[in-house]
């Protein structure tokens, strides 16, 4: 079964908001088996434009581990820190 990932591009508004999401989010991925293969820092941008100014790309074991993470209390308990914090898009994609 391939590995699932979930890629979020972020502008975070509020950093106080997303330092709370952030310190509840990273527990909420590893205990639904998740990896964070990165997380914030520098990128560039080598074509287009980019909406957001962090990355995050997430490792699960599949698609519907990585669903299961985010539909977890865990981190829907996480997400409502970040709802007025932050510019978020999130989307969940099949490994090849």
């Amino acid at each position: 079964m391939p590995a699932g990932y979930i890629i979020a591009i972020v502008d975070v508004t509020d950093l106080d908001k997303y330092k709370a999401y952030a310190a509840e989010a990273g527990p909420a991925t590893l205990k639904c088996g998740g990896r964070y293969l990165a997380r914030g820092g520098p990128f560039e941008v080598l074509e287009g434009g980019f909406p957001g100014k962090r990355f995050v790309v997430l490792e699960f074991e599949s698609v519907e581990k990585a669903k299961a993470f985010y539909h977890s209390p865990e981190y829907q308990a996480a997400r409502k820190h970040r709802l007025d914090g932050a510019n978020f898009n999130m989307v969940v994609v099949e490994g090849a």
